[in-house]
């Protein structure tokens, strides 16, 4: 150890050591507790730590991290013992480093400081409570350590000493951390997903690399804590500025500066930070009312059939054209705050029971929502600063919303169909939005009367492009999983998915973002456009990994030119730009749910399956308001230009911390969402699998509330292994852009096929198995006159027999042609295969009767799975080549229109199949029905449903299920 060097003050002390020692010290421990454990491990027990759930040695031969030094004795005690011995350096570390760049009246190194505490509680805790001891509590604080990771590492090269060497060596060591990220999570989902062998071998070298730069980029504080001599003693000033580097300070700082975007070049001010915070809740509680509109409208027509007039509700968004009238511009301008509040009654409407109320008291809150951020954007736009802050405001609360409803399976937990019961968050959601709209509005307002347009240009042009940027953002990227559905076939899965890829849609946005306010010069022009018609062209026309790409380079450009688009709304007449652009948009949207349902509406039939027109237009008006830009630009002097850009921009950095924040939560609700893959049937001993078919009307039940959660508990107390549902597309501006199969899949462990997605203008059918779908095709039946009928042909794996498995959606009993048609087209199609085979389906047509003898026929090959059940009109079930044992239809209680009916089928070994075949041929030993008590335990249907059964759920009809010879 090294002698002190102030020898005149410092004789009384016996030891003396450099700082530089508490950093070699921690990662030389932190690097044995690793490579102890993999070389002990790998010692004794090698084919045992790079054995994973699919596959073993030869294919995988390299152990991941987590099997490394998680399970087995003695590897894990070596790694505990020298994790523990590295927490006392690392927490000296950490203390160190804030004793080195602490200065008086900066908030930034006590909260760097403070992550780097919590990142190390956190690591201590993944490492000592491994996924073998509670899988969600290690899962949570892994999450939780990457989490903090993000400003620890980001923090450490912001405030880094003027050390050339130090920056260089943390900016490479953070870029290979964060690099390796994105193939580490690739090659994790072709294991886990996909179930390529040796994937796993590739994501542990990755893995362990994640370990290299982690403790790498920690031991770069040697360069730094030279400085440092404990006692301690500043040996160099380097903590009260001076530079020890050859390199200028000047030139290190702006090398700091660009390595975080700029993000920590700033004081942090806790007050500008809570007004961020603010104003984009706000701005997520305006995106929540809006699209929870659509929903509460939509339950009408679904109960009357056709059109109910509450669809006028749509309507409610034309707030704005009040600022047309003097008297009301000027009340509601110098009364911002009252307006603001009253908004929220689009949050307080879930208290509010019968549905009729509850639709008015949306579309109130939708008026005013509408009508306040039309006015503080009006007021706002004579200062740039305050009107760019708002209109980010009001974009990243859309990208909040889309990662709420990503971490809620779709919902948003504060829309008016959310209640406790299924998960919503209301009363949280209201009381943070009182406290924002306090906030957002505690600035008073900057013009309270006279509204005069500010720029020059068009504002016809922008009214119109303003309904389309606002249709844009609504119909596509309101939730991460639309666009991925659009670009859905079926199995083999060869595009995205939606919860695993959902996050590039994400980033995305933060990118198209970030380009709207940092290169507004390049968002508005003719090229970038191109590129978005480009995008949307692809995104309609393709499907996989093709259509998707089309869809992220079309969200990057709608995200980015909203910015300038509503930044130069606002600068003209409010009522005319945003009442005329309100009303575009509500057309817009109708022509969005008339392509589908054309059949009920006036007109339909003439924009019938049209959403390539929606999309060239929804294109043209962006154009209108990109042609009054340029326009614009072409007229503004250069001094003018030059002055825009300097204004100040201290705000962007609150909003640039923001978004970090968004796609920090979004992957930590990724991972926690990450399929799991632990789909078990109910009965594998007895070969027996049960299905079931259900119209669930769209996941709304008959008092407007969400139903997943009651679905859910229905599907898994009948213990169904197969399940066809029917109306369930719910990718559109007037269902909420929701997807319950999600839930229903994660939640049950089921492999799901979504169907036809919603470009393909159907209601949807959907198709849900704990067995692997090996292989699905997407039908749409002949369907000249009335709505398209949506089918799926699927092949799923079955105790290692494959069964076909087909999910059908008939027409209307109005259209009888469309119905004989498509009642040819599926027989057919059933009896192309000569595998075993069920048909979950809504047939609307009598037993016995009319195209009934077309699904059951020679042709198709199927039976009735219970020709006596006089009672059905819609919902049916067919097999054939299987062993059916059981029947039932259970009552739905108020959670839809229509019971869910199931059966119970054994799949029969390869030396029975034949002999199946042979007793499905003969009537009289098919239809022999049996006692219950003939049948095997494992056999019958749950008791909890006999008699008055459960929540309202019961067997009807027979009173109870029917048994079959088997």
């Amino acid at each position: 150890m090294a002698a002190p060097k102030y020898k005149d003050k410092d004789a009384g002390v016996v030891l003396a050591f450099n700082g530089q020692w508490i950093s070699w010290s921690h990662t030389v421990i932190a690097y044995t507790a690793f490579l102890s454990a993999l070389i002990v491990g790998c010692a004794l027990h090698y084919h045992k730590i790079v054995q994973n759930q699919w596959y073993g040695y030869p294919q995988e031969w390299f152990p991941s991290v987590s099997a490394t030094i998680g399970d087995r004795y003695p590897e894990r005690s070596f790694f505990m013992l020298f994790i523990a011995i590295t927490s006392g350096p690392r927490f000296a570390l950490v203390g160190l480093f804030y004793l080195l760049t602490a200065k008086p009246g900066h908030a930034l190194p006590k909260w760097i400081a403070g992550a780097g505490l919590v990142r190390t509680l956190t690591c201590g805790g993944w490492t000592y409570v491994t996924s073998t001891d509670d899988h969600d509590w290690h899962d949570i604080l892994m999450i939780s350590y990457i989490v903090f990771t993000i400003p620890w590492t980001t923090g450490c090269i912001a405030l880094s000493p003027p050390n050339a060497k130090a920056i260089k060596y943390r900016k490479y060591l953070a870029a290979g951390f964060f690099g390796t990220l994105v193939p580490l999570v690739y090659f994790f989902i072709q294991h886990k997903v996909h179930r390529v062998a040796g994937a796993y071998t590739i994501y542990a070298f990755f893995e362990w690399s994640l370990i290299l730069f982690d403790v790498g980029f920690d031991a770069v504080t040697a360069l730094d804590f030279d400085t440092f001599e404990i006692v301690v003693r500043d040996v160099k000033g380097a903590s009260k500025g001076v530079n020890a580097s050859s390199v200028p300070t000047a030139v290190l700082e702006k090398e700091k500066e660009k390595a975080t975007a700029g993000v920590y070049s700033a004081r942090l001010n806790f007050g500008d930070a809570l007004d961020i915070a603010a104003d984009v809740y706000h701005g997520f509680v305006f995106w929540s009312t809006l699209t929870s509109l659509g929903l509460v409208v939509w339950y009408f027509p679904l109960w009357y059939m056709g059109i109910s007039g509450y669809e006028a509700l749509v309507m409610t968004t034309l707030g704005p054209i009040l600022l047309g009238i003097k008297p009301i511009r000027s009340l509601v301008l110098r009364k911002q705050r009252a307006t603001h509040l009253l908004s929220l009654a689009g949050l307080v409407a879930y208290l509010v029971k019968d549905p009729v109320l509850r639709l008015f008291t949306v579309g109130f809150g939708v008026w005013m929502s509408s009508l306040a951020w039309t006015a503080t954007l009006s007021s706002e736009s004579v200062h740039p600063v305050r009107l760019e802050s708002r209109v980010l405001a009001w974009i990243v609360g859309l990208l909040m919303s889309s990662v709420a409803k990503f971490a809620w399976y779709t919902n948003n937990p504060i829309w008016p169909i959310m209640h406790a019961e299924n998960g919503g968050w209301n009363g949280t959601g209201l009381a943070l939005a009182v406290l924002a709209v306090l906030r957002f509005t505690r600035k008073g307002p900057l013009q309270t009367d006279h509204v005069a347009q500010r720029s020059s240009g068009s504002s016809l042009l922008s009214a119109i492009s303003i309904g389309g940027i606002f249709f844009a953002l609504h119909s596509l990227l309101s939730d991460t999983s639309t666009m991925i559905l659009w670009t859905w076939d079926g199995y083999p899965i060869r595009g995205p998915v939606s919860n695993v890829n959902g996050w590039y849609t994400i980033v995305a946005m933060t990118v198209g973002l970030l380009l709207g306010v940092y290169q507004q010069d390049l968002v508005t022009t003719w090229t970038a456009y191109g590129v978005g018609c480009v995008g949307a062209a692809v995104l309609t026309l393709y499907q996989q990994w093709f259509g998707y790409y089309g869809a992220l380079a079309l969200t990057v450009y709608l995200m980015g030119i909203s910015v300038p688009l509503i930044s130069n709304a606002a600068k003209k007449s409010p009522a005319f730009t945003f009442g005329l652009g309100f009303f575009i948009y509500n057309f817009l949207v109708l022509f969005h749910v008339w392509v589908v349902a054309y059949a009920f509406v006036p007109g339909g039939p003439y924009v019938r399956e049209h959403t390539d027109w929606i999309m060239i237009i929804m294109m043209l008006a962006i154009g209108a308001g990109v042609f009054d830009l340029i326009s614009q630009k072409a007229k503004t002097p250069s001094n003018a230009k030059t002055a825009d850009r300097r204004r100040p921009t201290g705000h962007r950095k609150y909003y640039i911390g923001t978004l970090g924040l968004l796609n920090i939560l979004f992957l930590s609700a990724n991972f926690l969402r990450f399929p799991t893959n632990d789909y078990k049937p109910y009965h594998p001993e007895d070969r027996l699998f049960t299905a079931g078919i259900w119209t669930i009307h769209f996941s709304l039940d008959n008092d407007m509330w969400s139903s997943e959660y009651r679905m859910r508990d229905l599907i898994k107390e009948m213990e169904i292994d197969v399940i066809g549902l029917l109306e369930s597309d719910l990718q559109r501006i007037i269902m909420g852009n929701r997807d319950t199969t999600q839930f229903l899949a994660e939640d049950l462990g089921m492999y799901v096929d979504y169907g036809p997605g919603p470009d393909k203008h159907t209601w949807g059918a959907a198709l849900l198995s704990k067995f692997p779908i090996l292989n699905s095709t997407h039908h749409l039946l002949p369907s000249p006159v009335g709505e398209l009928a949506p089918a799926i042909h699927a092949t799923l794996d079955v105790y290692g027999s494959l069964v076909d498995v087909f999910v059908f959606h008939s027409g209307q009993e109005e259209d009888p042609e469309d119905r004989r048609l498509q009642s040819e087209y599926l027989a057919k199609l059933m009896g192309s295969t000569n595998r075993p085979a069920i048909l979950l389906s809504y047939l609307v047509t009598k037993p016995l009767e009319g195209n009934y003898n077309t699904y059951v026929s020679e042709t198709s090959g199927m039976h009735d799975v219970d020709p006596t059940d006089w009672d059905r009109w819609c919902e049916y079930i067919l097999f054939k080549g299987l062993r059916r044992t059981g029947y039932a239809r259970v009552s739905r209680d108020s959670i839809t229109d229509t019971e869910l009916q199931v059966a119970k089928f054994v799949v029969p070994k390869k030396e029975e199949q034949q002999k199946v075949w042979e007793m499905n041929a003969k009537k009289d030993k098919r239809e022999r029905r049996v006692e219950e008590k003939d049948v095997p335990a494992g056999w019958r249907f749950p008791d909890l449903f006999k008699g008055d059964g459960v929540r309202g759920h019961h067997y009807h009809v027979f009173d109870e299920p029917r048994y079959f010879n088997f």
